[in-house]
């Protein structure tokens, strides 16, 4: 077993995500065989008390399209938020059901961006599913799809797996679909060969990535298994990336899949969350010395150096901050709403003060709601 495969095997807290491709059947609605070998395999891990997981589900609308009469998966928010509210109570009751053969108590979380871009509500996720490892219980996360509106939807549960990993601090990340790993091309077709590791982007730079999963019953394909791969190596977070038959080998260290090498240091803050799971309510302009001091200095964003705002949003959303030249900087949660915003512009927080309040005198992007976009 290689030195990398063996930290696989080392890993103490495990973050596994599985599409729906491998847990329901073609025509949509569960398939208690594929759920109960997934189950068989994360009980097992588990047995010694040695290793804590977190399943990131999918299926929740794949499951209820039969139910309620949906020939295929619908393509308006609606409808999906209504499969979504009937397959998720049959999707967590069928994995009640399945972990209680082990006596493993099973607790559902669901998530939307705005639970965990938030300060608060970052701190409250990470300590929910903190307490339910500790108290023995295996979390089973999903999008609150039933409440998600499509500006605050993470889109997919590969890219919310990343970022789950990545808020309880996982030693690894596993992904399950329905194809056992990376290819340098279409795996259906003959001559194309599996990555076995990918060190950095620059391994996969030259591989054209498909988009669309086999079964037809999910969002994602391989293009975000690869996006959400990135995400967590960046967070110093090791993946794996697998088909769902093969997850005991994966968890077990064997050579399976295709193994994505940590690339980054590990952080315990919620800017990854801000700058991969939120969606801009609006953009300030800055004029170039606040964008100096946003990029250079790490200062926060000043009232004083705003030259424009638009977009509608209130106090707490994100926005995205632009230099003059329309180039986005960095992204932050901002503390005035648009309406307040105009009036304060290229003034000073003590002039500000002085004439409307001390409410006044604080940033309008403070530097530890704020991070930098790349590029």
């Amino acid at each position: 077993m290689s030195a990398a495969r063996q930290g696989v095997v080392d890993a103490r807290r495990i973050v596994v995500k599985v599409g729906s491709s491998s847990l329901t059947t073609a025509a949509g609605g569960l398939d208690a065989d594929r759920v109960d070998a997934l189950v068989d395999v994360l009980a097992k891990a588990r047995s010694g008390g040695e290793k804590e997981i977190v399943l990131v589900s999918s299926g929740a609308i794949a499951a209820g399209l039969s139910p309620l009469g949906l020939r295929r998966r619908p393509t308006d928010l609606a409808r999906q938020q209504a499969a979504a509210s009937v397959g998720q109570g049959l999707l967590v009751a069928r994995y009640t059901a399945s972990f209680a053969r082990y006596g493993v108590r099973v607790g559902q979380v669901l998530l939307t961006t705005d639970d965990t871009s938030r300060r608060a509500h970052y701190r409250n996720a990470y300590r929910t599913l903190d307490q339910l490892l500790a108290m023995g219980a295996l979390p089973v996360v999903n999008e609150n799809d039933t409440v998600a509106t499509d500006e605050i939807r993470f889109g997919d549960n590969d890219r919310l797996a990343a970022l789950v990993a990545h808020l309880v601090r996982a030693d690894l990340l596993v992904l399950l679909s329905d194809v056992d790993g990376l290819y340098d091309g279409d795996p259906s077709q003959p001559g194309t060969t599996r990555i076995d590791e990918v060190h950095g982007p620059e391994d996969i730079a030259h591989v054209s990535i498909g988009s669309a999963g086999k079964a037809g019953v999910g969002t994602g394909g391989m293009v975000t298994k690869v996006e959400a791969a990135r995400i967590a190596a960046a967070a110093g977070i090791p993946v794996v990336l697998t088909s769902a038959s093969q997850a005991a080998d994966a968890l077990a260290g064997r050579a399976t899949g295709t193994l994505f090498h940590a690339t980054g240091r590990r952080s315990a803050d919620r800017l990854l969350w801000l700058q991969h799971a939120s969606t801009p309510q609006g953009h300030l302009v800055l004029d170039d010395g606040a964008v100096r001091a946003v990029t250079e200095r790490g200062s926060s964003l000043l009232a004083a150096g705003i030259a424009a705002v638009e977009g509608d949003f209130v106090a707490g959303d994100p926005v995205e901050l632009r230099s003059a030249a329309g180039h986005a900087v960095a992204r932050g949660l901002v503390n005035f709403d648009a309406k307040e915003l105009p009036q304060l512009l290229g003034r000073s927080t003590r002039d500000l003060a002085r004439e409307l309040g001390p409410a006044y005198e604080r940033e309008v992007v403070h530097r530890d709601d704020l991070v930098l976009l790349q590029g």
